[in-house]
């Protein structure tokens, strides 16, 4: 299944532009709204045209109307966790998208989940190590 991969805002120009270099099919937050548009506008984007969302705004969950709006309509939302630049951010999720891309089969929308990075003892020996995915929202349940 070929996928659409939806960048919001928050994760820059590099982020996206790492995706695409990897072989993904990539839709920039910057390309299709206004800088000031609203999280609700994107995300009911993203779930009419089966886009997987990509953000860093963990907040997205506790904000009554953008959490409506993820469940509205049934949009699969990745939140990209880790305190690193963004191209490093971008290189982990390509190095995890075996798992990423289970996680998507295995589960229908609407959801909210994490993507982490490796842990950095394993990323010191190993820059290309995957990092993991985990169901938050509605239920927790680590994979």
């Amino acid at each position: 299944m070929s996928r659409v991969w939806f960048t919001d805002r928050d994760l820059g120009k590099r982020f996206p532009e790492i995706l695409t270099a990897a072989g993904l099919t990539v839709e920039r937050h910057h390309d299709l709204f206004p800088p000031d548009g609203s999280d609700e506008q994107w995300l009911e984007h993203c779930g009419r045209n089966s886009r997987i969302a990509l953000t860093r705004d963990e907040r997205i969950r506790y904000r009554p109307n953008e959490l409506a709006a993820v469940i509205e309509h049934r949009v699969a939302l990745l939140i990209v966790i880790g305190k690193a630049p963004h191209a490093d951010l971008a290189h982990n999720l390509v190095n995890t998208l075996p798992k990423i891309e289970a996680f998507l089969d295995e589960h229908e929308p609407p959801y909210i989940a994490k993507v982490y990075r490796a842990p950095i003892p394993e990323l010191a020996r190993n820059p290309h190590s995957k990092g993991s995915i985990s169901l938050w929202h509605p239920t927790t349940a680590t994979r």
